[in-house]
């Protein structure tokens, strides 16, 4: 063989190498951790521990939010995405991205909550009252509350004025009675209990367990790497999930699990809390 063939043939070794490389990279987002230190902080401990046992090398890709990281999917910069309930919904419609493992979280589930010494009584007491929401189009601090009144007969902007304002200003404004009440979820509830020792809240309605975040993968991923993934989770969950709850930002996690068998028809529940308030279109994110 003389040199020039030579030569070519070990440039194409060099490229199928590296495409291997590649295929055996996976690009990972997180759409509610902003920044990269961040992600290496809050999710490092899972990185090595899914590497471990996956054979699969990750490769973290920082977003500034939910847009972003559908955008980066879009253009073929992530592979895997860990997000909500609710944004699942639009990175499928519009990309049709797949889930791909549940990332389960205790007492997950959302709450409409008065004062204990407000005199609402019921559901039905809160109208033509302004209910305060979390972050426009969360699942537990928006959609589910509102759904939670629209089963209870009040109907969203119509029966009542939605706003939405951070949760301790939520809270003041609860107090000073300029709301009537606040959707949030359980979490929430606590941490307004250690902030308010001396306010006492009380559930007027309770939702049931929410869908869980998902890991989902984009459409352009191959099959057999997200069936690697998934095989992983499903053989490896204990591993994963000590490593994931070894952080303080993950405590959301502890005592939940993985769930392999998902399917898009698990959050069909979630595309009804976006009717609930107004929206039929699911290739935007609520308030966007």
């Amino acid at each position: 063989m003389n040199a020039f063939l030579k030569a070519g043939f070990i440039a194409l070794a060099s490229l199928a190498a590296t495409a291997a490389a590649a295929q055996d990279t996976i690009r990972f987002a997180v759409t509610d951790i902003d920044g990269l230190e961040a992600l290496q902080k809050e999710m490092g401990p899972f990185k090595d521990a899914f590497e471990a046992a996956s054979g699969l090398k990750v490769e973290f890709f920082p977003v500034s939010g939910r847009t972003v990281a559908v955008e980066a999917m879009a253009a073929d910069q992530i592979d895997f995405v860990l997000t909500g309930p609710a944004e699942y919904i639009v990175f499928n419609a519009r990309l049709d991205a797949k889930p791909v493992v549940t990332w389960n979280r205790p007492d997950y589930y959302a709450n409409v909550v008065v004062l204990d010494a407000s005199p609402l009584k019921q559901a039905g007491d809160l109208e033509g009252q302004k209910i305060s929401f979390g972050e426009i189009g969360s699942t537990s601090q928006h959609l589910s509350p509102a759904t939670l009144l629209a089963d209870a007969g009040l109907v969203y902007g119509t029966d009542y004025e939605p706003v939405f304002l951070k949760r301790n200003v939520a809270m003041e404004a609860l107090i000073q009675g300029e709301i009537a009440a606040i959707g949030l979820n359980k979490t929430h509830i606590d941490q307004m209990a250690e902030a308010f020792p001396d306010q006492k809240l009380r559930v007027l309605l309770k939702g049931d367990e929410l869908p869980d975040d998902v890991l989902l993968a984009s459409a352009k991923v191959p099959a057999p790497v997200v069936d690697a993934v998934r095989k992983t989770f499903a053989e490896h969950g204990d591993e994963l999930l000590a490593a994931i709850t070894a952080t303080e930002e993950n405590e959301k996690y502890i005592g939940g699990s993985f769930d392999a068998s998902v399917t898009d028809a698990d959050y069909d529940g979630v595309r009804k809390m976006f009717e609930n308030v107004g929206v039929t279109e699911f290739t935007q994110f609520v308030g966007e």
